[in-house]
C-alpha cells in the first residue's frame, strides 16, 4: 500500500484538491481554495516525477501565491457591491405589495409581498383598501409603513 502511495503522489494531491474544495464549500473565503490551487501545481510535479519534498515546497510557495495573488481578486469579485447591500427586513423597502387586510389611517393592515405577510401602517390620511398596491418606504423592527400605489 505505501509503495502504491509513493510511486503515485499525484493521487495524494489529487485527494488533498478535493478535500480543500469540499471544506471551502463550509467557509467560503476563499482561503482553502488556494490551498487546493497549490495542489494542482503538485499534482504536476508528481507526474513530472519530481521528489516528493520539491513537490511540498510548491504545493506551499503555490498556495501562498494564491493567497496573496487570486484571493483579492476573487473576494472582490464575490462581494462586488456588498457595501451597498442589503439585507433581511431592511431589502423589502421600496417594494410593492399587495393589500389584504385594509390599512386604516389610524390603525394598522396586512400587506403581502413575494408571498409573506407584513403588519403595515400608514401616514396617509385615506385607507388603503384590501387589493390595492402598496409600496414599503420604511420599517420599525417587524412592522412596516407604506403608501399607495397608484396605478
Amino acid at each position: 500500500m505505501i509503495d502504491y502511495i509513493t510511486s503515485n503522489l499525484w493521487l495524494l494531491w489529487s485527494i488533498l484538491v478535493f478535500v480543500c474544495l469540499i471544506l471551502e464549500l463550509s467557509s467560503g473565503d476563499f482561503y482553502i481554495t488556494c490551498f487546493a490551487i497549490g495542489g494542482l501545481f503538485a499534482i504536476v510535479n508528481a507526474l513530472l516525477g519530481i521528489p516528493f519534498w520539491a513537490q511540498v515546497i510548491v504545493w506551499v510557495v503555490c498556495s501562498l501565491l494564491s493567497v496573496r495573488l487570486i484571493r483579492p481578486h476573487l473576494v472582490k469579485r464575490l462581494h462586488r457591491g456588498g457595501e451597498h447591500r442589503v439585507s433581511n427586513t431592511d431589502a423589502l423597502i421600496g417594494r410593492v405589495g399587495t393589500v389584504i387586510e385594509t390599512i386604516e389611517p389610524d390603525g394598522s393592515g396586512y400587506l403581502k409581498v413575494d408571498g409573506d405577510n407584513w403588519k403595515a401602517v400608514t401616514d396617509e390620511s385615506q385607507t388603503i383598501r384590501r387589493g390595492e398596491k402598496a409600496r414599503i418606504v420604511s420599517r420599525e423592527s417587524i412592522i412596516v409603513k407604506v403608501v399607495r400605489v397608484e396605478e
